[in-house]
């Protein structure tokens, strides 16, 4: 962190000059909109699961109960860095992940023959899902403090 902290001042103030422009407050207002993307971008395809329980599930379906995707566009794939497909991303860690898309329609129609949940859903709808799941967890700990 601290090289690479040196490495963009090394950059930066050169380009920008340290008077004119505060590097600081550039790298404070980068790690806050970096940091507050991968946030959301990461939680919104883990947090909202029902995995509470080990339901002795095999590999496959393991991944699948633990994870969603979010639909495909083109601002989704952009703005996740295509791990919308979350579920390809687990099935298939070491695959690139600009081509998620293409095995996708595969891993769908093999829950559908297999019977096993495929969960998709809106952007939106997910981001929603974290605050909804967030609220609901911080209950139960409000609950376990409050009668303790």
């Amino acid at each position: 962190v601290v090289l690479y902290n040196v490495r963009v001042c090394l950059m930066y103030i050169p380009i920008m000059g340290f008077k004119k422009h505060c590097i600081f407050m550039f790298l404070c207002l980068h790690r806050l909109l970096e940091s507050t993307w991968f946030l959301w971008v990461s939680q919104m395809n883990h947090i909202p699961m029902n995995i509470d329980y080990d339901k002795n599930l095999d590999w496959v379906s393991a991944q699948l109960a633990a994870t969603c995707n979010v639909d495909q566009s083109l601002f989704n794939d952009w703005f996740t860095g295509h791990l919308n497909f979350q579920i390809e991303h687990h099935l298939f860690p070491t695959m690139p992940r600009h081509n998620y898309w293409k095995v996708a329609p595969l891993v769908k129609s093999l829950c559908a023959k297999h019977d096993v949940k495929y969960e998709c859903k809106p952007l939106l709808t997910a981001f929603g899902d974290i605050l909804r799941t967030l609220k609901e967890s911080g209950e139960h700990w409000l609950d376990a403090y409050t009668h303790a």
